[in-house]
């Protein structure tokens, strides 16, 4: 599973980047105006910093208005990748955009049926959002399990990369069943590291260590 982390603050993004595990970044307009930055700037610097793809989301809803942003970002770096939203003429967009050679990542999908759609339309990625619908009442993760299913049985190459990812557990059961990315908050990454039994563990063998009275270096 490739990891993707969700967010533009740019100082995070290169502490993670440090520990080679991040494979990509995704961003979206809330996550630019937390910034304070002008987005052309926010996603020179991340793309510059991690060499895989980086999301940056068009504003506009219109086919015509989509395309003129797309082309405006797509001159920042070789890695961008336009998101659109799941809306007809993003779909549309999608489809004009990874003609043309670009790296789309179709955003805002909550039914099998919007990431059939996106996968035919040549959408690289499809960005479900489990927290949202968990919050809601549905089962996000049911959701992935069908997209998944659907895209294996017609061999569709678009990446199903896990979006609203709330905490360890997503991550967990989206790799069980297959997905190729998750995208996570800083916060949701740094805690994949977390178990007491770690911490107990290390705190023993570091006082073990100290009655030896020995250095390695």
């Amino acid at each position: 599973m490739k990891f993707f982390v969700d967010t533009a603050d740019t100082a995070e993004i290169k502490s993670l980047a440090a520990s080679g595990l991040l494979d990509g970044v995704t961003t979206n307009p809330s996550l630019i105006a937390k910034s304070g930055r002008r987005i052309l700037d926010v996603i020179a610097e991340i793309c510059a910093t991690v060499p895989g793809p980086v999301s940056a989301e068009v504003a506009a809803t219109d086919y015509d208005g989509m395309l003129a942003e797309a082309r405006v970002l797509r001159r920042i770096a070789k890695n961008v990748t336009v998101k659109v939203p799941l809306t007809p003429d993003g779909l549309r967009a999608c489809h004009h955009l990874t003609q043309d050679g670009a790296m789309v990542n179709v955003t805002l999908c909550f039914s099998a049926a919007q990431a059939l759609l996106a996968a035919k339309s040549g959408a690289t990625f499809i960005s479900p959002f489990v927290g949202r619908l968990d919050d809601v009442g549905q089962d996000g993760m049911v959701l992935i399990a069908d997209i998944l299913q659907i895209y294996r049985n017609y061999g569709f190459k678009t990446e199903v990369l896990v979006a609203s990812v709330r905490h360890p557990i997503h991550v967990i059961t989206a790799a069980k069943l297959g997905a190729h990315v998750a995208t996570l908050p800083p916060a949701v990454l740094r805690s994949l590291f977390n178990h007491p039994l770690t911490d107990k563990g290390l705190a023993a063998f570091l006082a073990d260590w100290a009655k030896t009275g020995q250095q390695i270096a």
